[in-house]
């Protein structure tokens, strides 16, 4: 994997960084379960801030667990996406991003998932992503995984261009169209949840042998390049993520 300043990034992890017994061999050595992960995997997801806070003082001690190199991306509190569904959030949004700030530079990407049942508003979304980005540094990317079909639609599609945003690739997809990247090409984030058994399932060979061509392609276009494996509750993911790396070399 190469460092996420470079000129091809590629960084790939988990959902959070357990490491399950059957993978401890790839993780040897002292220290927490995130500072041997992070010996290891260049970056990894924090999703545990989408249900609840977490203080300032904590995601600073995650980050100085974790060398240079290392990466976080955070998932943006369901307060703000399935709650207020993206209106009325600045105070909101102030809140969680003086928190994640303890991260410093290793926060690399915000993400925002939003619920099944919620379309895209012009009304509203503009809005919304425009206050996020106005809040975050340059360096910190954001990537969205709607789950209704409207944000693929081509007015959708032109204002995660607008504010640079970049639209989850997700497996399972929701909707049609919604296992390829779009939005800003800057940032590629592909999100893989398991499948058929969400959460569960690992991938097959030849599923991790395609993604890594699609990675790669990314890569050689200039853009940053993520993927985070969420099929956690069996342990595959941590397996899948090492797997994956492999195949990239």
């Amino acid at each position: 994997m190469t460092h996420p300043d470079a000129a091809t990034p590629m960084m790939i992890g988990t959902a959070g960084w357990s490491i399950p017994r059957e993978a401890s061999d790839a993780f040897a050595g002292a220290g927490s379960h995130l500072e041997r992960y992070a010996r290891v995997m260049p970056a990894a997801e924090i999703n545990s801030s989408f249900h609840r806070p977490h203080r300032r003082s904590t995601y600073a001690r995650w980050a100085a667990s974790t060398p240079d190199r290392f990466r976080f991306s955070v998932k943006i509190p369901r307060t703000i996406s399935h709650q207020h569904k993206l209106a009325d959030t600045d105070a909101l949004l102030d809140g969680f991003l003086e928190e994640a700030g303890g991260l410093g530079a290793k926060l690399g990407v915000v993400l925002l998932q939003l619920p099944p049942s919620l379309a895209f508003d012009p009304a509203i979304a503009p809005g919304f992503l425009e206050s996020l980005r106005r809040r975050l540094a340059p360096h910190v990317h954001i990537t969205c995984e709607p789950r209704h079909a409207s944000w693929l639609a081509a007015d959708a599609e032109a204002c995660l261009v607008e504010h640079r945003v970049a639209r989850v690739a997700a497996d399972p997809a929701r909707a049609e169209g919604g296992e390829r990247t779009g939005g800003w090409p800057g940032l590629r984030y592909h999100r893989l949840h398991g499948s058929p058994r969400m959460y569960y399932s690992s991938y097959d060979d030849s599923y991790l042998a395609a993604l890594a061509a699609t990675m790669a392609a990314g890569a050689q276009a200039q853009a940053q390049v993520w993927c985070i494996f969420d099929n956690t509750a069996s342990g595959a993911a941590t397996g899948d993520a090492l797997r994956l790396r492999a195949l990239l070399g």
